[in-house]
């Protein structure tokens, strides 16, 4: 198993204007789950790896339903509302993908079995569980940094949370300040 704390390869989900700015999808800590992402960047000798969340155009099966709830987030692929809202370190990778979980053969790829991936980003609700419960699925390790995350809203945030500790030891809930100590 990986080590837990920061020498697992760092993810961020999802840290993109569509989420920071005013829009339907609006994460509300959205700039203090990134401030606390900066301080764990610091710490970590892999590269990190961000993801991003493009819609498919096709809009194939529920999509289309789903994006008729969210009318005002069919934005095209290039959209400047789908870019990263923080900055990159260098080597950092980016994943583009049209689905919630950001787990697939790319990431797979760059956290082989045995090494841990340290969950942050948006929406903990949404992307953020997502992804854990796919890489717990391919017998990953899973440590997701509670305030390195921000959900829809705080209780949903708490909720997510305490489903993903369930799955403990796969996934494991910590704080920043806990996997640093």
């Amino acid at each position: 198993m990986g080590s837990p704390g920061p020498n697992g390869r760092l993810v961020v989900i999802d840290m993109q204007r569509a989420f920071q700015e005013k829009t339907e999808w609006h994460v509300p800590r959205f700039d203090e789950a990134a401030a606390a992402i900066a301080k764990l960047q610091e710490t970590t000798a892999l590269p990190p790896v961000y993801t991003r969340f493009v819609r498919d155009e096709a809009e194939t099966g529920s999509w289309s339903a789903y994006y008729q709830r969210w009318n005002e987030m069919r934005l095209a692929p290039g959209a400047e509302e789908w870019d990263l809202a923080v900055p990159l370190p260098e080597g950092a990778t980016v994943i583009d993908a049209p689905t919630f979980s950001k787990w697939g053969p790319e990431l797979a790829a760059i956290i082989p079995e045995g090494e841990r991936m340290v969950l942050t980003g948006v929406a903990t609700d949404c992307c953020v569980l997502s992804t854990a419960l796919a890489a717990v699925d391919a017998g990953r390790h899973v440590t997701v940094v509670s305030d390195a995350c921000a959900g829809a809203t705080d209780e949903a945030h708490e909720q997510a949370l305490a489903l993903m500790q369930m799955l403990s030891p796969m996934c494991e809930t910590t704080t920043l300040a806990d996997l640093l100590a």
